[in-house]
């Protein structure tokens, strides 16, 4: 999965939090979502411009911060 075609960093949009590409549904959004205990199937229902790829997407972004080092804490 290739995130970058679907997770993009625009500072015009929400302070260039990365977002799902053509909307302001920040990937920060999406996972509070999930650590709600919302479904990947409730969070498609109420998010109709959001598709199967797109949340893809998004874990594989996650994976790829968590890979890097850029989520961890010094704590």
């Amino acid at each position: 999965m290739e995130w970058r075609e679907h997770v993009i960093s625009d500072n015009k949009v929400l302070l260039g939090k990365p977002t799902v590409k053509g909307t302001r549904i920040s990937v920060e959004h999406i996972i509070g979502l999930l650590a709600q205990g919302w479904t990947e199937q409730q969070i498609l229902e109420n998010y109709p411009r959001l598709t199967n790829e797109s949340l893809q997407a998004v874990f594989s972004y996650i994976q790829d911060c968590m890979k890097d080092g850029l989520l961890y804490s010094n704590a």
